[in-house]
């Protein structure tokens, strides 16, 4: 009788690591990162001693001195005997502000831009071409330099509007004051304000916060819940029956009864600019510089956005169209229900793209003298202070947090349109 008895096991070999494909993609691992650890070391220590013979020890106590310069346009209070810190929080706004100005109308240009370019109109079609050609085969900057030059160039000075036949008048009723200095728009104003909620009390970087911001936020949160919940209840009752109640009386209801009822019990009002001496006063100020980074960042990532939509909406099958349009649908209400849901999993992905170039590109704004995050920490502060390591290093830090965070909204957003199987 034949005895089957296991083959006795192979013992570790160092070689083994090498030889043996089991071991060998974790030791080429390991040796990588052991190899990148020691060549980060070698720049830190590098780096730490050449600032010591320079006799510049990293420090970042230079963010708590006056920073001695002004800032244009701002979205909290700043003087010029705040401290770089502060000067650096109001870049960073201002950064947030036109990145997200610009992200939402990119958005919409480029989805526009994108359907009409797949137009059977002929004409439509070669113009919506044309403008995504022209502007995406030209540097930004170019664009931004070219639209600041057009602003100051072609509109009227504040002095055109004096006099009793002006040469410019003030534009929707004499409301906005449309210049060569920025445009001049109404300001919410509230007779009955809760005032403001204040946060690091009396310091240098104390900023407040509107109250009545607060609650009008809360109560449009009110209403979209209130929409939610009603679009939900119609979905239940389709589902059921098979008809689907009518329901936008109710969602405009929902959405707009709380914000109205807040915004009267707030005593809401506009603030108009008017013609005071040289200058408009009163109202919001929105200066060329911020309109034409916005309107250049916007038109040139539009244009990449529109091929990105163009080509989501390719990558739908003719046949759902085809479906859709046998079932009587409108070829509008074809591409809104039926063509751009599913295109959506295909746009987004380079969607995100967009919105970090974007984001990045605005720190072109010191072409034009928009104060952003890289005029005042990496600008100004860098000049001022000589601490270029600490600046860029922090300037580096911020955006790669805020890339971060849009990446991760985007992503939390394409998971929850992704196709679900069953």
């Amino acid at each position: 009788m034949t005895t089957l008895t296991d083959p006795p096991k192979e013992s570790f070999r160092l070689s083994m690591l090498i030889y043996d494909t089991r071991y060998r993609s974790a030791t080429i691992q390991v040796v990588a990162i052991i190899g990148f650890m020691m060549l980060f070391a070698w720049l830190i220590s590098n780096t730490a001693a050449n600032l010591h013979d320079l006799g510049k020890q990293p420090s970042f106590k230079f963010l708590g001195e006056p920073a001695g310069y002004d800032i244009n346009q701002r979205l909290i209070d700043y003087n010029s005997q705040n401290v770089h810190l502060r000067a650096a929080i109001v870049g960073l706004l201002n950064t947030v502000l036109v990145a997200v100005m610009g992200c939402v109308t990119a958005t919409i240009l480029g989805v526009i831009i994108g359907v009409l370019r797949l137009s059977k109109n002929w004409l439509i079609a070669r113009i919506m071409t044309v403008y995504v050609e022209m502007f995406r085969n030209v540097p930004v900057l170019l664009w931004i330099v070219f639209i600041m030059a057009i602003l100051i160039e072609t509109l009227p000075a504040p002095r055109e509007f004096r006099g009793a036949d002006p040469a410019a008048t003030m534009k929707l009723f004499d409301t906005v004051a449309i210049t060569n200095r920025g445009i001049y728009i109404p300001e919410p104003l509230f007779s009955s304000s809760l005032g403001n909620l204040h946060f690091f009390g009396e310091s240098s970087l104390r900023f407040d916060v509107s109250l009545d911001l607060i609650a009008f936020l809360i109560a449009l949160a009110v209403g979209l819940f209130a929409r939610h919940k009603i679009n939900a209840r119609a979905h239940r009752i389709q589902e059921t029956t098979g008809v689907r109640p009518t329901t936008w009386y109710l969602n405009l209801a929902a959405v707009f009864v709380p914000v109205i009822v807040v915004l009267a019990a707030l005593g809401f009002h506009l603030g108009y600019p008017a013609l005071k001496g040289f200058n408009f006063a009163g109202g919001i100020h929105m200066r060329n510089s911020l309109i034409a980074l916005w309107l250049a960042l916007s038109l040139y990532t539009a244009a990449f956005i529109a091929e990105n939509v163009r080509a989501g909406i390719l990558a739908i099958s003719k046949g759902q169209t085809e479906a859709a349009s046998a079932l009587g649908l409108r070829p509008n209400r074809v591409m809104s229900l039926v063509v751009l849901p599913q295109a959506l999993r295909v746009i987004i992905p380079p969607l995100i793209s967009q919105y970090l170039n974007l984001t990045k590109n605005s720190s072109l704004a010191i072409a034009v003298g928009y104060m952003d995050l890289t005029g005042t920490l990496m600008g100004i502060t860098l000049n001022q202070t000589g601490r270029e390591l600490e600046t860029v290093l922090l300037g580096m830090l911020i955006y790669l947090g805020i890339s971060l965070s849009i990446s991760g909204a985007m992503n939390w957003y394409n998971n929850s349109v992704k196709l679900v199987e069953r």
